[in-house]
């Protein structure tokens, strides 16, 4: 049989990096992974990690993540669990805790993470404190740093500045839906200056809070509004980025304007010749009505002279200065710039750089140089791909990509950086996964299950296999467990067993068992050494390329689709080719050799999806990891195998993907 590998395809194929660095939005260390976590980011970043392992070559992929320790939500609710009894130790146990918990919880759903550090804890907490300090060293170094002197809320009775997470109140920002809004962001990422929220409160004593001036240091964001512009220009001709990320940062890219209530018009006309110049914008079908500013410091002048004269407006989404130190404690301390000690580095801030310093700290490990981290995120031929949801990509989409540019040198600075410059990572943002067909959130009405806890009612893979088959990148979806649902009929089918298990569970599972009690019976366990028909081999390169297609573009139900009808396809004609009992000997290995390289090739397609199962097979293939590789992809078993090869014994009704066992007693999914 002649060989099978890339230069057998006659289509196109996607072209992917030499080196890849996967990350994802790092979860807080104030609780548990909740099923969003899994289910709405990492499932999708481990299985497009899992995939370019066995793509490009596991030895050329780095996937990091890790628990996002700083910041006035932990430190806060430290304090409140320490306040109510909850909790004894301290606020680096609380948060260490935490971490175990979220690491011992992705491990279960079989995350892959090369890395899962933690920004405050161990030697990552070391190496991210000494990467915080470069960057803002460097950002400082060419002149993209300003101090700018705000108002941050202060709390007289308590006598204290107010962190971020210790006031609530309501997001001034047009047309946000949040729940809560906090002391300069709300709930959904929307960014505003603190004396912008509306009705703020002290959480510590129930009291409004007072402003008080203080001073830190700021990214120049807005310098980089051209260059970011030009930067979602070219991501809009991108196959591989999803629209929600560039229209959401198309929506800061506008002029600065507010929204004013029609009911405050009038007024407004008095006083319109005192405010900076701007824009009166006709909409005269709207509640209110929109003024429109060149600049950021006069539409800041002109809430002032709003708020004096009681009037009630909203601003719109724009380009703020990105602020990078505060002066909470629980936080990574600052350098000392032009004596302005004391400061830490805000949380979001240097969350966005922590992959870099996790990907320096699994090269330590691994008893690298730490500068290799250069040679995936510096580098042309090289890739970062940053999971995260859509609620992030102002920070990853805007604020991020925008200090990238500035880490270039000053007279270089461009949308599209040179190679030895850190590349611009790209974004895989998906949708909403809702609960119940509600947005679920800890801190809000609607609280979703913990990761953990489903895993008492379903198989990772199970939930695994649903998720990546909902299609988040496209739109918001829900997710419906049945254990959950109180509206669910007691006869109606589990979404998340019938879509996330079926499949593997009853097809899947009867074609690899088919296979291999026939091969015992009939050969004592020995692998037909006969290679597969030619047309097994096409319909095979015809699945494998349209399924890399998908994969590139992170379309991961379209794959999904892809095996189904693959698998269904090998079920199909493993009933018609092993029925007939009178089969020659020859016809039965032909039969078998057919079957086998179908199995071979869903399981390298089903790999990087359902981990578990597909190296249960290879256990039992009793081959190596070779198998994986897309080098050799469309080759047979026995190109990886010395002959005669015996297969490992399989016991009577072996599952490689089997049900959860508070399944067994529910009515079995009707086939299709």
């Amino acid at each position: 049989m002649k060989q099978h590998n890339e230069k057998s395809f006659e289509i196109p194929r996607p072209v992917f990096p030499k080196r890849a660095v996967i990350t994802g939005g790092m979860p807080y260390g104030n609780k548990e992974l909740h099923f969003g976590h899994v289910g709405g980011m990492f499932v999708f970043a481990d299985t497009f990690a899992r995939f370019l392992r066995d793509r490009i070559g596991k030895e050329n992929v780095i996937f990091v993540c890790g628990t996002d320790c700083y910041g006035s939500p932990i430190a806060e609710g430290w304090r409140q669990k320490v306040e109510k009894g909850e909790f004894s130790g301290t606020l680096p146990e609380f948060v260490s805790a935490n971490h175990e918990k979220q690491a011992q919880t992705l491990a279960d759903y079989g995350i892959s993470l090369d890395l899962f550090g933690a920004s405050g804890l161990g030697r990552t907490k070391e190496i991210h404190a000494e990467v915080s300090d470069w960057f803002l060293r460097s950002l400082y170094q060419k002149g993209q740093l300003q101090r700018i002197t705000t108002k941050q809320f202060f709390d007289e009775k308590a006598g204290v500045f107010l962190n971020g997470r210790q006031v609530i109140g309501k997001c001034p920002v047009e047309g946000c839906t949040s729940e809560k809004g906090y002391a300069d962001e709300c709930d959904l990422g929307h960014q505003y200056m603190p004396e912008n929220l509306i009705n703020p409160v002290s959480t510590l004593t129930g009291e409004t809070p007072s402003m008080k001036p203080v001073t830190n240091w700021y990214f120049k964001l807005r310098d980089y509004e051209t260059l970011l512009q030009e930067w979602v220009s070219a991501l809009q001709k991108r196959k591989d980025v999803r629209p929600v990320v560039w229209k959401t940062i198309a929506e800061f890219l506008k002029p600065p304007v507010i929204y004013v209530k029609r009911e405050f018009e009038e007024t407004y006309r008095s006083l319109k010749d005192s405010m900076p110049a701007h824009r009166y914008l006709e909409e005269p079908k709207k509640p209110s009505f929109t003024i429109e500013f060149s600049t950021l410091s006069d539409c800041d002048e002109a809430c002032r002279i709003l708020t004096e004269h009681g009037i009630r407006y909203r601003t719109g989404k724009t380009l703020v200065p990105f602020r990078l130190t505060g002066n909470i404690e629980w936080g990574v301390p600052a350098p000392v710039l032009e004596g302005a000690d004391g400061l830490t580095v805000w949380v979001w801030p240097e969350s966005l750089w922590a992959p870099i310093s996790f990907t320096q700290a699994y090269l330590e490990s691994q008893g690298k140089d730490r500068e290799a981290w250069k040679d995936y995120w510096c580098s042309k031929d090289a890739g970062v791909y940053q999971f995260i949801g859509q609620d992030n990509i102002y920070f990853y989409g805007i604020a991020e990509p925008a200090m990238w540019m500035a880490q270039q040198a000053a007279e270089e600075k461009t949308a599209d950086p040179p190679e030895g410059e850190l590349q611009m990572p790209l974004i895989v943002a998906n949708h909403h996964i809702l609960f119940l067909d509600k947005k679920a959130s800890s801190s809000g009405a609607v609280k979703p299950p913990m990761a953990d806890d489903l895993l008492h009612y379903y198989t990772p893979e199970q939930l695994r296999m649903h998720w990546l088959g909902l299609g988040l990148g496209q739109r918001s979806v829900s997710f419906m467990p049945k254990p959950y649902n109180p509206d669910a009929a007691p006869e109606e089918t589990d979404p998340v067993v019938k879509d996330g298990g079926f499949l593997l569970a009853n097809v899947y599972n009867r074609m690899i068992r088919t296979a291999f009690y026939t091969t015992q019976k009939a050969f004592d366990g020995i692998l037909p050494e006969v290679p597969p028909e030619e047309r097994f081999v096409k319909e095979a390169e015809k699945a494998v390329l349209e399924y890399e297609r998908y994969m590139a573009k992170f379309a991961f139900h379209q794959c999904t689709y892809v095996l189904d009808s693959y698998i269904r396809g090998g079920s199909k004609y493993m009933a018609k080719a092993l029925h007939d009992e009178e089969q020659s000997e020859a016809e039965l290995k032909q039969a078998l050799a057919n079957l086998f390289y179908l199995i071979r090739i869903a399981a390298v397609l089903l790999h990087p999806m359902a981990p578990f199962g597909t190296e249960k097979l290879r256990e039992y293939l009793q081959v190596d990891e070779r198998i994986w590789s897309w080098d050799t992809i469309l080759e047979p078993l026995t190109a990886f195998t010395e002959q005669p090869h015996k297969l490992k014994f399989l016991p009577p009704r072996t599952d490689f993907f089997a049900r959860h066992e508070s399944q067994f007693a529910a009515e079995e999914p009707e086939t299709k």
